[in-house]
């Protein structure tokens, strides 16, 4: 495949409207069904203590802001934050006033160009991945290495699961979920051109009952 594949380097749209819409309406009830994000904290935690005070990091798929985005302000750095939904991103503004927001879609991110968000020392990207099909999650793991620079760090969270663009039911919306077992998950990350310095998982059960108890992983990472 062409790295134009989707939008990935090229000029196709890709419609997510139902996944923005669906986060639209689930908000701040969220946070709510997800309380506790003991492996979210940790990793949001190494990479705000691993890179330089005042670094400039991206929080892709930022949601309401919390905790990632709020830890790492906190924490003294630079934040930008995008996501589809424009109600997730209304609460991170709230959350995160000194933070930098824009509605954007993974496929439509540069480094330059009139809508270019220039280079980051650190990405945070946690369980935005898992809403691609699985054929666009290289093209996307490399845009956010293109975005990175040279030596930048990357943490990330995955759904440890084998689907592919799986209509499910969440919070009372449906939504398309894609997943990899960890050893899949491990090649994708290193094809992307990225060296993985730690890993973690844990069995997550959300207070909700509209959501599914699910095992999550995430990946400490640097661009190789």
């Amino acid at each position: 495949m062409s790295e134009a594949y989707e939008g990935y380097g090229g000029d196709t749209a890709v419609d997510r409207t139902g996944q923005a819409e669906a986060f639209d309406a689930i908000g701040a009830r969220y946070d709510v069904a997800f309380p506790h994000k003991e492996g979210q904290l940790a990793a949001g935690a190494w990479l705000a203590a691993s890179l330089p005070p005042g670094s400039r990091v991206l929080d892709v798929g930022c949601g309401t802001g919390l905790p990632t985005a709020r830890a790492l302000a906190d924490a003294g750095h630079k934040v930008t934050g995008i996501d589809l939904s424009a109600g997730m991103l209304s609460l991170a503004r709230a959350h995160v006033p000194e933070g930098e927001f824009h509605q954007l879609d993974l496929a439509a991110l540069r480094v330059a160009g009139p809508e270019g968000l220039g280079e980051f020392d650190g990405i945070a990207c946690f369980f935005t991945l898992l809403m691609l099909p699985r054929a666009e999650i290289p093209y996307a793991l490399r845009q956010l290495h293109r975005l990175l620079r040279p030596g930048g760090l990357f943490t990330l969270s995955m759904v440890e699961a084998d689907l592919d663009d799986a209509e499910i039911p969440f919070l009372g919306h449906s939504i398309r979920v894609s997943g990899f077992l960890r050893d899949e998950l491990r090649r994708v990350v290193r094809e992307a051109g990225f060296e993985i310095a730690g890993e973690e998982s844990f069995a997550y059960a959300p207070a909700s009952t509209d959501a599914h108890p699910e095992h999550q992983l995430f990946l400490n990472c640097r661009r190789a």
